[in-house]
């Protein structure tokens, strides 16, 4: 997962290049670097922030042309060796590439026998090389490139520099995101619009093994030898800037933005007493007699309740890890549906999936917060959660977004419109807890701070909320966090329980309540350090956090913001980046 930004006519093009590695460092940011093409290449590149690298360029002018890359490292260690950009061995090429290469061996492997050397441990290098290669043989880049895309297996997004012309930006994609923004006089590139939506709402959109070249002024796309028509789509501004609003992290500002983002949810998809969703969406999922969940990380706890939402209303739903389905593929029943969901829209392991689920002939529904996403061009329909750009790692806003958009189009099958009076009570919990409940809840993360080990319990929804909650503390605190359905701790996680170990427990279900507070005794009878959040009908004196009361199914839209709050506290007060953890980055685009 990287970033790539690039830029040709612009003549302000380093400060373009700088400014959009910094929006995109959400896609990774252990290196950077930087192509600009003068007489020569120049590249210049560094470990760490994109500041590091600002500072490195200060003194050094702005060109015709650049290209750029923020790096999340897959292939090769962090080491500037390793950083993009990535000049091919006879320096006339310069790339920058997200994706992976899955073949990149055999064919470094043949490129050494024919003599080349190898500077870095990438995969990306040899995609440099393995077109420079060729284009030395047929003096003829474009072809080069349709050959190499022929040869090569895996993802990429690659922006091209060649030293022998230096009037065009050369390109090529696969199951990668790459946008180009028509400005006036000038175009710019990147991995998406929010770079370039202070340039421009217009954009074109490539799809897969689609390559080509763009100048100041114009583009040439193809698709092996012919000539494809560029397909022009508007973008909303608002949805696509990257604006911390005076906060001091993006985390905080998105979970701050979860009222007004189920608010247009309910906008968007329902009005004067109708829901607006496609017809012939609610008749295919009607007339499914099983529907199969494809997610992953955050978005697969999502759709976990999406299935217990379906199933409520007789519909038959499984749910599955995207990255394993992929690998193990079951698509049960005579008339079956897929309903993925990705905050990117360019998630690999769901685009793999995709790939599979067009093989066997079946309908697809993509829940995602990115229009015009891989996903979003490649399923039959699309519910677009129009949350805004999403920054901080650590998924927040977009979770609430799925879970509400997944119950109104289950509501819409029913028509049941009492929905919007759950949601509206939803919208009072969600404003209390944002202005009354945040400093209990720095209590409780100071509380929590030196913890090795932390375990959520819930069932049913609370369980699914636990889930969430856990991987939102380990994924920004580096604290070993794990969800236990409630009835589970006897059945062997009971033995983990020690001396002072805290324990949070959700309890929001009338059905299963006095079981909850059944298995709080079971573990402050062996020393737990309980911390208790309930809704005010089953709340006791000693719970720590109570809210007023809400449905059980909404749950993880009710409350879900405690549980962000605490993990957002928790890493604020252990001195970490928030919006950054290590090793992570944004949109999963490799698998």
């Amino acid at each position: 997962m990287c970033g790539i930004v690039g830029s040709i006519g612009y003549k302000e093009s380093k400060s373009y290049l700088i400014s959009g590695l910094k929006s995109l460092d959400y896609r990774g940011y252990d290196s950077c670097g930087i192509a600009l093409l003068n007489n020569d290449i120049e590249i210049y590149k560094c470990v760490g922030a994109v500041s590091n690298l600002e500072e490195k360029i200060k003194d050094v002018k702005s060109t015709y042309l650049g290209i750029a890359h923020t790096r999340w490292a897959t292939h090769g260690r962090v080491k500037e060796k390793n950083s993009h950009p990535h000049l091919s061995m006879h320096k006339r090429l310069a790339i920058v590439h997200n994706g992976v290469i899955e073949n990149f061996q055999t064919i470094k492997n043949d490129l050494l026998k024919e003599g080349y050397e190898f500077y870095s441990d990438t995969d990306s290098e040899v995609i440099a090389n393995l077109i420079e290669s060729l284009y030395l043989k047929n003096g003829d880049i474009l072809k080069s490139i349709n050959e190499s895309i022929k040869l090569l297996k895996g993802s990429f997004a690659c922006l091209l520099i060649n030293k022998d012309q230096p009037d065009k930006i050369y390109f090529l994609k696969r199951s990668s995101p790459l946008l180009f923004g028509k400005c006036d006089g000038y175009f710019l590139l990147a991995s998406d619009a929010s770079p370039m939506i202070k340039h421009t709402n217009i954009f074109i959109e490539l799809n897969d093994n689609e390559y080509g070249f763009v100048t100041n002024k114009e583009i040439m796309i193809y698709l092996d030898d012919n000539e494809v028509s560029p397909t022009y789509v508007e973008k909303n501004p608002e949805l696509c800037e990257r604006n911390i609003g005076g906060y001091p992290h993006f985390m905080l500002k998105e979970i701050e933005e979860i009222e007004s983002v189920i608010r247009r949810i309910v906008l968007n998809y329902y009005s004067n007493g109708n829901f607006l969703f496609d017809e012939e969406l609610k008749k295919d999922l009607r007339e499914a007699n099983h529907i199969v969940f494809l997610g992953c990380g955050t978005s697969y706890h999502a759709s976990l309740i999406g299935a217990r939402y379906f199933e409520a209303v007789g519909i038959s739903c499984s749910c599955y890890i995207a990255s394993e389905w992929a690998y193990y593929p079951l698509v049960p029943g005579t008339k079956p549906f897929v309903i993925m969901l990705s905050q990117s829209g360019e998630t690999a392991d769901l685009i793999h999936c995709l790939n599979i689920v067009k093989q066997h002939g079946v309908k697809s529904l993509i829940v995602t917060n990115t229009k015009g996403s891989t996903l979003q061009r490649g399923c039959d329909y699309s519910i677009c959660l129009n949350a805004g750009l999403e920054v901080s790692v650590a998924s927040t806003k977009v979770y609430v977004a799925e879970v509400a958009a997944l119950s109104l189009i289950v509501n819409s099958l029913t028509n049941n419109k009492h929905i919007i009076s759950d949601f509206d009570n939803c919208y009072q919990i969600i404003s209390n807890i944002r202005e009354n409940k945040k400093e209990d809840i720095k209590k409780i993360a100071e509380e929590i701070k030196k913890a090795r080990n932390i375990f959520y319990l819930g069932r049913g929804f609370d369980y699914d909320l636990c889930l969430e909650a856990s991987l939102k503390l380990k994924e920004i605190s580096y604290i070993h966090s794990e969800a236990i359905a409630g009835g589970e701790l006897k059945h062997g996680p009971i033995a983990l329980i020690e001396e002072g170990l805290p324990v949070i427990v959700f309890i929001s279900d009338e059905t299963t309540a006095q079981m909850m507070r059944g298995n709080i005794q079971e573990v402050k009878s062996r020393g737990a350090e309980v911390i208790v959040i309930s809704k005010k009908s089953l709340s006791e004196k000693t719970d720590r956090i109570i809210v007023d009361d809400f449905p059980k199914e909404l749950s993880s839209i009710a409350i879900s913001g405690i549980a962000f709050y605490l993990a957002y506290y928790v890493s604020l007060a252990k001195g970490y980046n928030v919006d950054k953890p290590r090793n992570l980055a944004k949109a999963v685009t490799v698998e």
